[in-house]
């Protein structure tokens, strides 16, 4: 059996693997002409109980655009996004970060690489007020706790939740509550998040501000990928979308060309629909 000093040695091993990792990540990320596309899936696979929910699924996105994957319940969106964020692993096929290999990456890894994700359900800690919930983060990530306190500030006011800082979680509308997953999003300084269903539960007026949040998370060079049922809300910011229909893309481009695309209105749209 190894001893801890093996332990030891492994562990500082693989850190330092990680952070060379890292390090060069983000100077990628900072370079966007060397190699501009930020994830990449490539011919993923996933099966459940002998059916193919995944099937050869093909993906790209590129920092500082927003990317739309729309498509019926069970079309394999869900589970797409679980493969790139590691919860779920692939049967084939790789998840590319900036060029590099990450799909046998555990979460965390993954995670301090810079992929962050905003689930559909509530994740706000509901009985921390909306500075802890922010200030959580910060800790985690290692800020100095000399400047924890002004990063929260700024985070909050950046989203228009300062006012709320000493509400608790739980007392937030449904809008409120996503503009504070977000901002806490960002304290975890992620260089690309996948939002699932982020116009789910909220009213017209909060669905505004989700949108000019998210093109706001774009100009600052952030990659952000949105997965959501409300055609018109998501295609409306998109940059360019990906039609899925069982486990497959079955089309992808602009909003204009999602729009004239006859397997898009076969297999999503509708003959009917208009924006």
């Amino acid at each position: 059996m190894p001893d801890r000093t093996t332990h030891a040695s492994a562990w500082k091993g693989i850190r330092r693997r990680c952070g060379r990792l890292l390090r060069r990540g983000r100077r990628r990320a900072r370079d966007r002409g060397s190699d501009p596309v930020s994830i990449v899936c490539q011919e993923l696979v996933k099966s459940y109980r002998g059916r193919r929910v995944v099937n050869s699924l093909s993906f790209s996105a590129e920092r500082g655009e927003v990317v739309g994957m729309l498509g019926p319940n069970g079309a394999g969106k869900t589970t797409t996004f679980y493969m790139i964020l590691g919860l779920v692993r692939p049967e084939s096929g790789k998840v590319l970060l900036d060029g590099y290999d990450i799909t046998s990456q555990p979460i965390f890894r993954r995670s301090r690489l810079g992929i962050g994700y905003l689930p559909q359900e509530a994740s706000i800690f509901r009985k921390l007020t909306v500075f802890q919930n922010v200030m959580l983060y910060l800790e985690s990530r290692g800020v100095p706790a000399s400047q924890r306190r002004d990063e929260a500030m700024r985070l909050l006011e950046d989203f228009g939740v300062a006012d709320r800082a000493n509400v608790r979680g739980s007392a937030l509308s449904g809008g409120e509550r996503r503009r504070v997953e977000i901002a806490r999003a960002l304290a975890a300084n992620p260089g690309f998040l996948l939002l699932d269903e982020p116009f789910t539960g909220v009213d017209p007026i909060a669905i505004s501000e989700i949108q000019q949040m998210i093109r706001k998370l774009a100009s600052r060079g952030i990659g952000v990928v949105i997965s959501d049922h409300n055609v018109r809300e998501t295609l409306s910011i998109t940059d360019r979308s990906y039609i899925v229909a069982e486990g497959r893309v079955v089309c992808s481009g602009t909003e204009e060309t999602i729009l004239n695309d006859p397997l898009a209105r076969k297999y999503y749209l509708g003959d009917n629909f208009t924006l």
